[in-house]
């Protein structure tokens, strides 16, 4: 067979035979390497138990750059990340870049969504020369690559047919290993395409996730966790950071390859069809793509919106089964299960209802862009491809547009113009499949305008909340309130402004005082009781003093900086994921542990002072990991939060109503223990028996006046007010026996009534 072809073919088949068979070799050998890297990984040694249970104890490592490497045990082995925390200097510069926006701005294709998609790009993308930009660049390339190979497969699919119908034997034989030949990079693009867009998701997904939980996890004075939804008025943040910002990355790394690979196809793919369409064919082919443009803008809902409206409901229901896990025991005791599925099923209702109607308005929709991509423009592709054949006076005009071989046969003609059908079909073809790319993008370019809007929501937000004002300057440690009004916090002035402009006549500014002028200073040793009926604002006090709310009226606040100046335990006390250890030394780690030189039996003996020194025997040791909100009880936790005043031993020890699970006689040691270390307690509390251990006593009214009074206990005043306590009581008590005279007297009357 080879003796039969020229020179110049057999050279041609020969090369290709051998590049083949090259390819062939590097391919075999492919698995071979692979298969020798991960031996030379899996040769690495493994760790030991203990090692595994250090790093699963240590969590990270700092670095000198202020960077944290994380350990991460996996398959007997350590495996390390490092994690570079954001700046605050780089918070403070992206911060001009997300201005609020007004409440009623709905998401669409506009110049606010390009600055809001421009805005997180920044993020997503820090520098040209970071990993996003270089998968980016990647992904660009094997994008534009797979235009190129489908081009050449469109010319060599014709040139097949054309070979076939001309019974060139030796013709359909070289394009048949060409067409091999081209598999091969073709399904390679193809796979990588898929992996680079999934790659680039994950990896902006990081970026953002990170830099979101920076933001969002501040230290004070900012705590935007603590504040965002009370000043801000933005709930269910959860949903914004699990859900959204991974919607938002796989719709944005999608949309990318929907809009660049299309739109590359149709100028190629275009400047291709002209050559054998000639003027009149590509004119109607631009006419074509501005007629199907038109249609279906006019016949878009606005996805837009209803994705951003399907995330809110979402993330509702979300919120609604995490709060019946969080209070499944609260729920358990009342027997509220229906009611809470109740509370469910409306939830869930609301968003299924909505996304019907969703599926409901995309049925014409999708009908008219089924109809128009596929059908008309199949349709219109017939035409094109007879332009050339009916209205040209070349007949054989082609994508092969050299002339006749000498060798070419009578069927020359026909085997020309198969040739060019072929080839103008399939790129008619894979050109309306970019067009219907590109008219689906327009869809996913309005959910993605949602989710933009969505994600854009939750960092300006976050960036736009002021920080708390910091204490006053003090010579000396103490902890005081000057002309202090105590009350609920208020929407930030921004955020009320934003409201406003879509909201006439709110009055969200409006706050609830609780505790008017609160004035009061008190050095270390003087310990102060905060009493009053529930509700008129104990615990607000305590968040003053604790710098998580503001002082309103103009007042000032001066204490001491930092956990080791005033410690807060509240009165639900909150266990932290981890070991027991963690437990104690919270909100210290592991890492600030062993840096401090502190030993295990000095845990011991906290655990003695708060009589929990049982519980490394019963649960397994210090580095038990459980989840400590079920295993522990009520008691057993709130002895927890005074351990870990014990453990940090503040200047300054607010006490919210911590021990009122715990029994008496435990009670009175540990406030005895902790007086003994030097720390001043601030207590609230409605039990008498623990003004024994403080020097002071405040009593807010609670009669709507936000009056309050200030006591130094035990003095003349002090036994003046039980003094008139004690005559109160007394004059009740001599009210008894004409109470039991008179309680006689009706019964005597019941009697009477129910005898016949």
């Amino acid at each position: 067979m080879l003796a039969t072809l020229d020179p110049k073919q057999r050279r041609s088949l020969l090369v290709a035979l051998f590049t083949l068979l090259l390819l062939r070799g590097r391919i075999a050998d492919l698995p071979k390497c692979i298969l020798s890297r991960l031996r030379n990984v899996a040769s690495r040694p493994e760790v030991s138990q203990e090692e595994l249970a250090q790093a699963l104890q240590q969590v990270y490592v700092d670095e000198p750059d202020g960077s944290k490497t994380l350990l991460v045990p996996y398959k007997g082995k350590i495996s390390k990340v490092t994690i570079k925390p954001t700046s605050p200097s780089t918070l403070a510069a992206n911060a001009k870049r997300f201005p609020l926006v007004p409440a009623s701005h709905k998401p669409s294709l506009d110049k606010t969504f390009l600055r809001q998609l421009w805005a997180i790009m920044r993020i997503a993308f820090p520098s040209w020369h970071s990993k996003e930009s270089l998968i980016f660049v990647s992904h660009s390339f094997f994008l534009v690559l797979r235009t190129v190979l489908s081009v050449a497969v469109a010319r060599l699919d014709g040139r097949i047919v054309r070979d076939l119908v001309s019974a060139d034997g030796v013709g359909f034989l070289k394009g048949l290993g060409l067409w091999f030949l081209l598999a091969i990079p073709s399904t390679y693009t193809n796979s990588m395409i898929r992996h680079l867009q999934a790659k680039l998701s994950l990896r902006m997904r990081t970026r953002l996730t990170r830099y979101t939980d920076d933001l969002y996890l501040s230290s004070a004075p900012d705590l935007r966790y603590y504040r965002v939804a009370l000043e801000a008025g933005l709930d269910d943040v959860d949903q914004y950071i699990t859900s959204d910002i991974a919607a938002f990355c796989d719709a944005l790394s999608g949309i990318y390859g929907n809009v660049l690979k299309p739109s590359l196809d149709l100028v190629l793919f275009t400047s291709q069809l002209s050559r054998s369409l000639g003027i009149r064919g590509t004119a109607m082919l631009f006419l074509n793509y501005y007629i199907t443009a038109k249609i279906l803008r006019a016949v878009t809902p606005a996805f837009g919106r209803l994705a951003a409206v399907e995330a809110r409901l979402e993330g509702e229901y979300r919120a609604g089964m995490g709060r019946v896990g969080r209070e499944s025991e609260e729920v358990a005791f009342y027997g509220g299960g229906l009611q809470e599925r109740s509370i469910l099923w409306r939830a869930y209702l609301r968003l299924i209802k909505h996304v019907n109607s969703i599926y409901k308005i995309r049925i014409a929709y999708e009908w008219t862009e089924d109809f128009v991509i596929k059908y008309l423009w199949s349709a219109a592709g017939y035409c094109l491809i007879s332009i050339p054949v009916f209205f040209t006076r070349r007949r054989h005009v082609g994508v092969q547009t050299q002339g006749p071989k000498p060798r070419e046969g009578v069927d020359n003609e026909v085997a020309n113009r198969t040739e060019t059908y072929i080839s103008s079909r399939r790129l008619l073809l894979s050109l309306a499949d970019a067009g219907g790319r590109l008219m689906y993008a327009y869809k996913d370019l309005l959910e993605l305008a949602g989710l933009t809007t969505r994600l854009y929501t939750l960092l300006s937000t976050l960036h736009n909340l002021p920080p708390l004002p910091l204490p006053s300057p003090s010579a000396k440690d103490i902890v005081a309130l000057r002309n202090v009004d105590v009350g609920v916090p208020t929407i930030a002035p921004a955020f009320a402004a934003a409201d406003d402009a879509s909201e006439s006549g709110s009055n969200k500014g409006a706050g609830t005082v609780l505790v008017k002028g609160l004035s009061f200073e008190l050095e270390q040793g003087e310990h102060l009781m905060i009493t009053g009926s529930n509700g008129v604002g104990k615990t607000a006090i305590a968040r003053v003093l604790a710098g998580l709310w503001a002082a309103q009226g103009g007042g000032e606040v001066s204490r001491p900086w930092g956990k080791s100046g005033v410690f807060v335990v509240p009165q639900r006390a909150y266990m932290v994921t981890g070991t027991l250890l963690d437990q104690i030394i919270y909100p210290d780690t592991y890492p600030q542990f062993v840096a401090s030189g502190r030993t295990h039996e000095e845990l011991m003996d906290i655990l003695t002072a708060v009589n929990l020194a049982y519980l490394p025997a019963r649960e397994g040791g210090w580095t038990t990991r459980k989840e400590w909100r079920d295993v522990l009880s009520g008691g057993e936790k709130q002895r927890m939060g005074m351990a870990r005043v014990f453990y940090h031993r503040p200047k300054f020890a607010i006490l919210d109503e911590c021990t009122s699970a715990v029994s008496s006689d435990v009670e009175g040691r540990m406030y005895e223990h902790a007086k003994s270390l030097g720390i001043t307690l601030i207590t609230i509390s409605l039990r008498p028996a623990l003004m024994r251990y403080h020097t002071q006593l405040l009593t807010v009214a609670g009669d709507g006046t936000g009056r309050w009074s200030l006591k130094r206990i035990g003095t003349a005043e002090e036994r003046m007010d039980l003094d008139r306590e004690i005559v109160s009581l007394e004059n009740r008590l001599a009210e008894v026996g004409r109470w039991e005279a008179r309680l006689k007297e009706l019964e005597q009357l019941l009697s009477a009534q129910e005898s016949p």
